[in-house]
């Protein structure tokens, strides 16, 4: 990938005013395309390959899909340390919620970009992640998630997966794979009897509500976040039985 922007943008407005333009912090090419970093009055914003990821402003939805996953485990709140996978390091909202709740233990997060975990270690976005990357519990890889479910022997609790804007708006061709019958079935593989699966998505799919079904999951639903304007974010949430 090529080495960050040094050359200090000209902002459009003040960074404090919400109405300000978009200013660029950082822009890399990778081997998945491009990927930047903006500034948009107090707000952070990933943009990949021209499309939209996420931004700082909210992170209700991120939280949600920790929480949700959580709850959703038959141990829940009785003691034990549960391990969770987090797909997708983005603005750092799921990983900074996830450490900051003692109940789980082991914290895995996979992000294929090289730049997002710059951004996180040496950039702005370390105001969000920084002490969830000091925790001990918590592990960065750097590698493609579809990749790692299907070639890892670890096991984990629950997976909590936010690599695009949802089953049916994937940021890459390649990221499609997840939610096909074969990544479902890698996801199900990496999951302890019992574990959960949460896929965080822009927009409620009844067809991959059936898609996991179709691959063996029971307890499927969706929980909802509503958006000031447009359809809700959604948590799609599913069990592996025994």
């Amino acid at each position: 990938m090529s080495a960050p922007a040094s050359a200090s943008p000209t902002p459009t407005g003040h960074p404090d005013d919400p109405g300000a333009g978009p200013v660029t912090l950082d822009r890399r090419d990778g081997p998945y395309g491009e990927v930047v970093l903006r500034r948009r009055g107090a707000r952070l914003e990933i943009i990949a390959n021209g499309c939209f990821l996420m931004d700082t402003s909210d992170g209700r939805s991120e939280r949600l899909l920790i929480d949700a996953a959580l709850h959703a485990l038959p141990g829940a709140g009785t003691g034990t340390r549960p391990s969770v996978l987090v797909g997708g390091l983005g603005v750092g909202f799921s990983l900074a919620h996830a450490a900051a709740d003692p109940r789980w233990g082991r914290i895995v997060v996979v992000e294929r970009e090289e730049a997002v975990i710059d951004w996180h270690r040496e950039g702005p976005l370390g105001e969000i992640s920084g002490a969830a990357l000091a925790d001990a519990r918590t592990v960065i890889l750097h590698t493609d998630l579809v990749e790692h479910l299907r070639t890892t022997t670890d096991r984990y609790d629950a997976l909590c997966l936010d690599i695009d804007n949802g089953p049916e708006w994937t940021v890459t061709e390649d990221n499609g794979d997840l939610y096909s019958a074969a990544g479902l079935a890698a996801c199900r593989a990496r999951l302890n009897p019992g574990g959960v699966l949460a896929v965080w998505s822009a927009n409620p799919s009844p067809a991959f509500g059936e898609a996991l079904r179709n691959a063996g999951f029971t307890g499927v639903r969706a929980e909802e976040v509503p958006v000031a304007r447009g359809v809700p974010d959604v948590v799609h949430l599913a069990v592996r039985t025994a």
